[in-house]
């Protein structure tokens, strides 16, 4: 038996949500593996949408096991209320079915705040201020509480460290109050009975699910060029949103991994600050936006747009392993009369087909693009012949098979191609 990891392929956005849903039809078990509620996955049924950031998108079919890994953070608040909302529209208990690892951290209440005072402080870098780069941040400072520490005699003192730590950057870089150790208890011991029947050891929970015979999904939030290590940073997230973080993320040999969808749209968008070569700035660019709803799922912030960048997505085939495709959002581009395609990138006059290691070099880049014709509006899932002709170009230049191709937001408007 072997895992199917989903992963996006450019700054998030891409559209995972819809083909992890889509394929979770064929899954028992879809398995979340790092980010947190910065992450909005959206699945469109019956013309609704639902919109998750914490619960994996495969749920909201109600024989489906979800599984959220170590490698995520997790604002319990948010959880909780998804939960809710989700034996809401599936008439299921989530108990018996969610699982989640004891070793995940919680993001607390003062990351929040961290997170929000931070954007101002630095002038901001487009975080969604919930809390995400601190929570990770005490991670890995080895003073963060995880979901076990809620039942263990030890979760006052490691609070209080906690509190010792992030108290003094809130008082003495933002000139904010502290919070108290009672609140954060209070706040925690409210939560505590509400989390435990989802606490498990997830990577002998998965074991025991593959030898069951289940087929599992592996869920990433965000995209490669928001991943901590290989993004355009410093305008990253705090995570691995690379393949490699989901062996990581949920304590699976990455030799079990053997099938890698990478997931990318039509077009290119990013959302906050950050180099984007194929940026449309003209009113095409805006016409994209409205069509495309191009709005943030978890902010609501409006996403930049661009044309679809194979220099960006030709490194993240490779850093990721892709074996397939999944092209979103080619519906969107309907009824423009050309569409481009960058195949590499100028910088000080020299051609690139890989992109380059820093933001700043990033930023120096012109596209060199490659034009194809338009193609008119269309319903279903037959691709028009110049549609199908676009497809078949950015296989040939990524070397990977688009198997999957979605036409519209239902599950039903997704093309097969083998």
């Amino acid at each position: 038996m072997s895992y199917t990891a989903v992963v996006g392929l450019q700054w998030g956005d891409e559209g995972k949500g819809r083909i992890v849903d889509y394929l979770a039809e064929s899954h028992q078990v879809v398995a979340r593996f790092q980010g947190g509620a910065n992450a909005g996955h959206t699945v469109t049924v019956d013309g609704q949408d639902y919109i998750f950031h914490l619960i994996p998108s495969g749920m909201l079919r109600p024989d489906v096991i979800g599984i959220i890994g170590a490698g995520t953070v997790l604002d319990l608040e948010i959880l909780i209320e998804e939960v809710e909302r989700l034996e809401g529209i599936t008439g299921v208990s989530a108990e018996g079915r969610l699982f989640v690892d004891g070793r995940a951290s919680i993001v607390m209440p003062y990351h929040k705040s961290e997170d929000q005072w931070e954007e101002v402080y630095r002038g901001g870098i487009g975080t969604t201020k919930r809390g995400i780069g601190p929570a990770y941040r005490d991670r890995y400072a080895r003073i963060g509480l995880t979901v076990a520490d809620l039942f263990s005699d030890e979760l006052k003192p490691r609070l209080e460290k906690a509190l010792d730590f992030n108290n003094q950057i809130l008082g003495s870089r933002y000139g904010k109050p502290p919070f108290s150790t009672g609140d954060m208890l209070q706040y925690l011991n409210e939560l505590r009975c509400k989390i435990r029947p989802f606490v498990a050891d997830v990577p002998t929970k998965l074991r025991e699910l593959e030898a069951e015979g289940k087929d599992i999904l592996l869920e990433g939030a965000q995209g490669t060029y928001l991943d901590i290590f290989f993004g355009t940073y410093p305008f990253v997230t705090s995570s691995h949103t690379i393949a490699g973080g989901a062996s990581i993320g949920l304590g699976i040999g990455p030799n079990r991994i053997q099938r890698i969808v990478g997931v990318t749209k039509a077009y290119t968008t990013r959302v906050g600050k950050g180099p984007f070569p194929t940026e449309i700035k003209d009113e095409t660019g805006g016409w994209i936006q409205e069509k495309g709803h191009e709005f943030g799922a978890t902010t609501g912030r409006p996403r930049r747009c661009g044309w679809l960048d194979l220099v960006a997505l030709r490194y993240a085939v490779l850093i990721n392993g892709v074996t397939e495709l999944a092209i979103t959002k080619i519906d969107v581009l309907s009824g423009l009369k050309e569409v481009k395609v960058a195949v590499a990138y100028e910088i000080e006059g020299k051609e690139h087909i890989y992109p380059p290691m820093t933001a700043s070099e990033w930023a120096k880049a012109r596209p060199i693009y490659r034009t194809f014709k338009g193609w008119e509006e269309f319903w279903g899932t037959m691709l028009p012949v110049e549609a199908e002709e676009f497809v078949k170009f950015i296989e040939e230049e990524l070397g990977v098979k688009a198997t999957l191709v979605s036409t519209g937001k239902e599950r039903e408007s997704m093309a097969r191609r083998w």
